[in-house]
């Protein structure tokens, strides 16, 4: 029995934390079609890492959507700022749904659900252990 009128907690079950290091392999980046969600900020501070005004970054490497401005993607689905060696040409600036990653709800479901996107990223299972606040702050960070 608890105390009446108290809400009852459920710890995640990741609540002992997850590791996952980057390590820069692109794999997350592409391979079937998607959206990569920029916000014009982003969009903006990506265009001044690459040396471009916005409106010809949002030309050349964004679409814009029903529901915003999204990252184009090459024909192969990868997204358009993977360079030749699968590494982000804006990685410093890259926008919150890539730097939160792999943090994100979807992954966050279940222990299968973050095996699956295990299978895709070779970052997860290793490395840096983060703790459950900064997990939480990145799947916020998501929206969930």
């Amino acid at each position: 029995m608890g105390i009446p009128g108290a809400k009852a907690t459920r710890r995640p079950w990741y609540a002992d934390g997850l590791r996952f290091e980057c390590g820069a392999c692109g794999r997350c980046c592409g391979g079937g079609p998607g959206y990569v969600w920029t916000s014009e900020a982003e969009a903006e501070a990506m265009a001044r890492h690459l040396g471009l005004e916005a409106k010809e970054f949002r030309r050349l490497y964004a679409r814009r959507l029903w529901r915003g401005l999204s990252l184009k993607e090459k024909s192969n689905y990868d997204c358009i700022l993977l360079d030749g060696a699968g590494r982000c040409s804006a990685y410093p600036v890259r926008p919150r749904q890539c730097r939160t990653w792999p943090f994100w709800p979807s992954n966050l479901v279940s222990p299968e659900a973050w095996e699956a996107a295990a299978g895709r990223c070779a970052g997860i299972g290793s490395g840096t252990l983060w703790r459950l606040e900064e997990i939480e702050l990145r799947r916020e960070e998501m929206g969930a």
